[in-house]
């Protein structure tokens, strides 16, 4: 089978080189691609958001099955268009990737779906976030509800950085029309852990645990970033707290999805705080998470195109996924200057 990998990160160097072990494996393209995705395949320079490109490309190419790395190309309805078109792809329509694209809808199916999550209100006017915040007395988490790469995320121990925060969100438009509504939410305390999981719209199968460390310094400390390193397993993730996570998180919201008309494939990425009440959810994306992708496919010994496939054909339930018990972990290097600006 011809394949067709969407993205050029570390996320996606990590997939094709899994991917490029299937036994099932014909050719494997990266559009755009990176210097370690051209050891595993071909990279081929077409945007992540260019649909009609990408899809004349799949069609001249003879391309099975189309998997797509990144949120935006999701959000935007690639998977949509080249299910359409009659190609396989894996990941989730564009109205079930508004779980990660837009955190107030987020919030809400959480809430009609009884998931454990920090309390929180959503705003759109900053005169309004503004007089929310000053009556705080307690940290607080602001957020741009839209996709901000990660970086949208500011917590402030000091409710007058929330301000700034809301300010620099919605006034300067830090993050663009991401920023246009925001969430404020309570602090959460604890360990935080990331659960992957396929999931075909009806079965779920869970991946190894991991951890991602965001702040950019040493010590968790500074603003976030996209992830500057991940390891799996994590020890604060038993196997007790992974069974709680399934019956009160994953499956709730798999079903809440469903319910809603957005019947979710793909990949479910379930961000958590791990406190002292439980676990609950910071946020959900809908795709691999970087880096979080490149220690859970070190560790994974079966054959990833087998299983992307599964979820494409909705029999996730008749694969048996095996992984290596060592660790893994992956380190991220970035410009100096990054998460803001830098020299490229």
């Amino acid at each position: 089978m011809n394949v067709l990998l969407i993205g050029s990160g570390g996320r996606e160097h990590a997939i094709a080189w899994k991917l490029a072990q299937s036994k099932d494996l014909a050719k494997l393209f990266t559009a755009p691609g990176n210097p370690g995705t051209e050891q595993c395949g071909q990279n081929i320079p077409i945007g992540v958001n260019d649909t009609d490109e990408l899809l004349k490309f799949a069609r001249q190419n003879k391309v099975g099955l189309v998997v797509v790395g990144p949120e935006d190309p999701l959000a935007g309805g690639l998977v949509d268009a080249f299910e359409a078109a009659g190609i396989k792809a894996f990941g989730p329509s564009a109205k079930a990737a508004q779980l990660e694209a837009d955190k107030a809808f987020a919030k809400q199916l959480m809430r009609s779906s009884s998931v454990s999550t920090a309390e929180g209100r959503t705003f759109d006017r900053f005169s309004d976030a503004k007089a929310y915040i000053a009556t705080r007395d307690e940290p607080v988490v602001v957020k741009a509800a839209g996709l901000a790469m990660g970086k949208g995320v500011f917590v402030c121990d000091d409710p007058a950085d929330g301000i700034l925060a809301a300010e620099r969100i919605m006034c300067d438009k830090k993050f663009g029309s991401a920023g246009d509504r925001i969430i404020v939410e309570d602090k959460l305390l604890g360990e935080e852990a990331s659960i992957l999981a396929f999931v075909d719209g009806r079965n779920i199968y869970i991946m190894e645990s991991s951890q991602d460390h965001k702040p950019i310094g040493d010590g968790d400390t500074g603003p976030n970033t996209g992830g500057m390193g991940a390891y799996s397993p994590a020890p604060v993730v038993t196997d007790d707290l992974m069974d709680q996570i399934t019956r009160e998180i994953l499956v709730p919201t798999v079903d809440g999805m469903n319910r809603s008309g957005a019947l979710y494939k793909g990949i479910l990425y379930a961000g958590l705080m791990i406190t002292a009440g439980g676990p609950r959810v910071l946020e959900f994306n809908v795709r691999f998470g970087d880096p979080e992708t490149q220690p859970i496919l070190m560790r994974l010994k079966s054959d990833l195109l087998e299983v992307i496939l599964a979820v494409c054909d909705g029999t996730l339930d008749q694969v048996k996924l095996k992984c290596d018990s060592m660790p893994a972990v992956c380190e991220v290097m970035a410009s100096g200057g990054y998460p803001g600006d830098y020299q490229k």
